[in-house]
């Protein structure tokens, strides 16, 4: 086995032992993070702070573009850049389209990430800068406790289907940390027949709820994923108090997805999203985008460290 092979498997067990508990996360595995971020932090306005709160408690809050942002010419930029990639992805949509639930497709075949799976980081880019914003940096760093990393963004395009769900579609925990803050902004109107969002409350790491449901495991790709359905979390949580994120175009989620979450089960409508992840420096997973040239340097040192190495 190669030297390196070894370091990498030693730092992920490393890192695997100090997600275990929230101090050795914070303050040995993120400790330069946590230390900034304690000499860096703004003020929150009220709503950032009562979004917080919930956050916190939950592990998911609801809320708006013109009321959390204020200003909307950001959004108003990210979908005309989102409808110009529909455009330029028309073929390839149709061909997904046609080919969702079909016998030995991708595993999920329902969802088209328009960006592609590794877009280049371009900090120009509207899909980098929609997620910088400050409103949204200082809420995900006061959630963490720390400087954060962004490792994601793309815009999913998902399509309506007949099938069982499956992947996603089914109850999980995503695994690239023991915090994991994901935004969602929907670009289209999402009911329930259009595949949203649904997160069990308080099963995220801090949260209340420390009983995991039953599960089964799946093969994905080369890896098998474990994965439960609703009767295996009804068991632990009544679906009454499951949250169903859905909402009009212009509506924001921001959720810990170490939680337990499902979506994208679409069975009428076809739903389009914008979304980016971010989790602490020490995560071990890898940024799902590429590095071309190097970063310019921000005036704020907050977004630097979002992008930087």
């Amino acid at each position: 086995m190669k030297v390196e092979t070894v370091k990498k498997l030693l730092a992920r067990e490393a890192y695997r032992l100090c997600c275990r508990s929230d101090f050795a996360w914070r303050y040995l595995a993120n400790l330069t993070p946590s230390l900034m971020y304690r000499r860096m932090r703004r003020p929150l306005s009220p709503l950032q702070q009562s979004l917080l709160t919930a956050l916190r408690r939950d592990g998911i809050v609801l809320t708006s573009i013109q009321d959390f942002f204020g200003d909307l010419r950001l959004f108003e930029e990210l979908e005309s850049a989102v409808w110009d990639c529909e455009t330029k992805a028309a073929e390839e949509l149709r061909k997904a389209q046609m080919d969702v639930g079909v016998d030995g497709g991708r595993s999920k075949d329902y969802v088209v990430s328009l960006l592609g799976a590794l877009p280049v980081l371009d900090p120009s880019s509207i899909f980098v800068r929609f997620a910088l914003q400050p409103e949204l940096m200082d809420i995900v760093n006061s959630y963490f406790g720390m400087l954060t990393k962004l490792r994601y963004y793309n815009v999913w395009h998902t399509f309506p289907t007949l099938a069982d769900p499956k992947a996603s579609q089914l109850w999980h925990r995503d695994p690239e940390d023991r915090a994991v803050l994901k935004l969602f902004v929907y670009l289209t109107d999402v009911d329930e027949e259009a595949g949203p969002l649904s997160y069990a409350p308080g099963t995220q790491a801090r949260g209340s709820i420390k009983i995991e449901p039953e599960s089964n495991l799946f093969k994905e790709g080369q890896t098998y994923v474990s994965r439960s359905n609703d009767t295996q979390m009804r068991a632990i949580l009544p679906p009454e108090c499951w949250v169903t994120a859905v909402g009009p175009k212009g509506t924001i989620v921001l959720a810990d997805t170490r939680g337990y979450h499902k979506g994208g089960w679409a069975r009428e409508r076809e739903r389009v999203v914008y979304t980016c992840m971010f989790a602490s420096q020490a995560s071990t997973s890898p940024e799902v985008f590429r590095r071309q040239g190097s970063i310019p340097l921000y005036p704020d040192q907050v977004m630097t460290f979002a992008v930087g190495r």
